[in-house]
């Protein structure tokens, strides 16, 4: 926009106070950890989507390129999914060093169905997801502050016992403050506080993800664990 315009068209987003910011004098000294989400970002939704075959075959082939996390399935948004998922583990097609993950919105049932999918994975990642910007909550959810922390909290806990559940399992959390951008980023901190205080057990070699998410997601993300 021109200096001079008077056009109110575009709003000049408002300055972050952080006076105590440390991260331009950092090193990126490692790799990130690299998770695809090719076999899931809205697969489940397509009026075509990858047949079983065609999802197993590409799985492979992204465990051939390398990668270590793999979103394969929303597991409870289809049976499709959910099969899939069950296909990896019983078939024996999950590398020793690969965590598939599946996705899941904060519902209770959804939760339930999804780790009814990983039941016996080896090595997994329970991705969860929650919208926190004021327009998502209010006007699609009907919630406030409030009810989005409950259940951002509720919804962990579910996980955490679920996973308690699975003790030969090595199963990780991921959450999505969905709609990240257009969140209040104080309220995004304390539910991302709240779901780490609720999570537990979380270090170096166990972490839990934080996934802040945009209005749409890429099939590629870096993803530094917590």
């Amino acid at each position: 926009m021109n200096e001079n315009s008077n056009t109110p068209k575009y709003t000049i987003p408002p300055a972050i106070d952080l006076p105590d910011r440390r991260w331009p004098e950092k090193v990126v000294d490692r790799s990130p950890i690299w998770c695809s989400v090719d076999l899931r970002d809205g697969n489940q939704a397509l009026p075509n989507p990858l047949t079983p075959e065609q999802k197993l075959e590409y799985f492979e082939l992204l465990c051939r390129i390398g990668f270590k996390h793999i979103e394969v399935a929303f597991p409870s948004a289809s049976q499709d999914d959910f099969d899939f998922t069950r296909r990896l583990i019983d078939g024996g097609h999950i590398p020793d060093d690969v965590y598939i993950m599946g996705l899941s919105q904060c519902r209770e049932h959804l939760i339930d169905r999804t780790f009814e999918a990983m039941r016996g994975v080896p090595r997994g990642i329970v991705h969860i997801y929650l919208a926190t910007s004021e327009l998502h909550m209010q006007q699609v959810f009907g919630m406030d502050r409030d009810q989005t922390m409950a259940r951002a909290v509720e919804s962990v806990r579910q996980v955490r016992q679920l996973a308690d559940s699975m003790p030969d399992s090595d199963l990780r959390l991921e959450f999505s403050p969905e709609e990240f951008t257009d969140s209040d980023l104080p309220f995004v901190l304390d539910v991302c506080e709240a779901v780490f205080e609720t999570w537990g057990k979380a270090d170096s070699e166990r972490p839990l993800i934080f996934n802040l998410r945009q209005r749409s997601s890429g099939v590629l993300r870096p993803i530094t664990p917590i």
